[in-house]
Parts: C-alpha cells; sequence; structure tokens
C-alpha cells in the first residue's frame, strides 16, 4: 500500500535532518584540526625568527681585517749578533712580510736595560737577517720602549700589518644555558649558539690567503704537452687516464736471521 505525499516528505526531512547532524561533528574536527596546525605553524615561525641562525656560516662569520703580527727577538750578548735559530725565525718572518705584510715594518727596541750595546748589535744581526729574507734595511723604522723590569728578559719586537681571517667573537661563551629544559628551546630544534665556532676559528687560521676566502684565484698556465698527449690518445682510442703502478715489495727469505 502507498504512503501518502505527506508522509513522503516527513521521512525525506528527517533524513535530510539525521545526514546535517552527523556531519556537523565531522566538520568541527577538520576546523578543530586546521586551527591547531595554523597555531603550530605559527608557533614554529615565531620560534626560528627568535632563535638563533641555523647556519653556522652567519652565527659564526669568518671576517678579514688588518690584525698585527709580531716577532720577539731576544737579546743576546754583546757583539753576539743573532743566533742559529732567531737568525732563520727573522728570515722566515721577512718572507712572510714580503707576501703579506702591509705598510712598513717596525723594531722596538727596550731601552733602560743597560744592555744597549747587546740590543744594538742584535738590531745589527735583525737586519742582515732581514736583507736575507728579502727586506731591504730601509724598510725597517726603529723605535724605542722602556723597560719596567730590567732583571727581565725585553726582547726587541718587529711588528707588521697584515690582512688577517679571524672570527668577530671568542669561542666558548654559551649566552644560553642549555642545562634547563626550556619547552621553547626544545620545539625549536636549532643548534646551540656554540656549535661551530672552533670548527670556523681553526678554518681562518689554516687560510694561508684570506683573500681566497673572498674570490678565487686565476687559472694558472695550462700544461700544453700533457694536454696535446691526452688528445693524441683519444683520437687513436687509447685510454688518456694515467695509470698509476704499485709495486709489491719482495720479502726476502731471509729476513728474521734465517
Amino acid at each position: 500500500m502507498a504512503k501518502p505525499a505527506d508522509a513522503r516528505d516527513g521521512e525525506t526531512m528527517m533524513a535530510r535532518s539525521q545526514q546535517n547532524t552527523s556531519l556537523r561533528p565531522l566538520g568541527l574536527g577538520v576546523a578543530l584540526a586546521a586551527a591547531l596546525l595554523a597555531g603550530a605553524c605559527a608557533g614554529k615561525r615565531d620560534l626560528a625568527e627568535t632563535g638563533v641562525p641555523v647556519d653556522v656560516r652567519e652565527r659564526h662569520p669568518i671576517v678579514l681585517r688588518d690584525a698585527p703580527r709580531s716577532l720577539d727577538v731576544f737579546v743576546g750578548r754583546a757583539g753576539g749578533g743573532l743566533d742559529d735559530r732567531q737568525a732563520e725565525d727573522v728570515a722566515e718572518f721577512a718572507r712572510e712580510y714580503r707576501r703579506s705584510g702591509k705598510g712598513g715594518l717596525v723594531a722596538q727596541v727596550p731601552t733602560g736595560t743597560r744592555r744597549e750595546m747587546a740590543a744594538h748589535d742584535t738590531l745589527n744581526g735583525i737586519r742582515s737577517a732581514l736583507a736575507r729574507g728579502g727586506v731591504p734595511g730601509n724598510a725597517l723604522s726603529v723605535t724605542t720602549y722602556p723597560v719596567a723590569d730590567a732583571h727581565l728578559a725585553s726582547p726587541i719586537r718587529l711588528t707588521f700589518a697584515s690582512l688577517q681571517a679571524k672570527l668577530p667573537h671568542d669561542c666558548g661563551q654559551w649566552p644560553a644555558d642549555t642545562g634547563v629544559s626550556s619547552f621553547k628551546n626544545d620545539m625549536s630544534n636549532e643548534p646551540y649558539w656554540n656549535f661551530g665556532c672552533s670548527s670556523q676559528a681553526t678554518l681562518a687560521a689554516q687560510v694561508a690567503d684570506p683573500v681566497d676566502l673572498v674570490r678565487s684565484r686565476s687559472e694558472g698556465r695550462p700544461d700544453i704537452a700533457k694536454r696535446m698527449g691526452a688528445i693524441a690518445k683519444i683520437r687513436d682510442g687509447k685510454d688518456p687516464s694515467t695509470q698509476y703502478r704499485q709495486e709489491t715489495p719482495q720479502i726476502n727469505s731471509t729476513v728474521g736471521g734465517r
């Protein structure tokens, strides 16, 4: 028996109402999850903006600056000049001055030690060692400094300015206490500030020419003979790579006294 039209309409409206009621918790849950996700992303962004730089080159950049280089030459006996060790040190210091020195070379001579004659002879030995290193005698400027205690060794200090690679700060600093648990620091998942500082400082100290950190050097002269030999091998269908032979050492049977 067919149902009246009014009854069918009532059942349809009831089904739609139940469907809408069942979808409301689902829509509310999706909206809540989206809000939580957006809040988490916003919180992460805030932590990243207020935390330390992740890249170690930004936390501990290597900078170039003019800094003094010095060598202390101890005054010997009068008439003795320089010993072999100090003469070689001064000659190497002169070669370094020729490579990276800026401005003049200064020698600070102590006064008030009652050893002026010995200091004069040591200074003459320094001039001779500098000349062996390629630095003329007129490039050396001589100044004096007073000595507070005449009983202590007062060296002649050689100084020149050069471009050096260094960090703008010292390592070993801990601006944040890593031993205390912090929700903000833990959730940021970022390295602590001092991480990588010693590696950057070591790299800066190992650079022979600090300008290499700024720009690369020009390409040197190519080996034409080696290049033409490799091209000839390629044209002949041969392998142009270099073959390295490693010979196996022959162990004598008489080793060991037998």
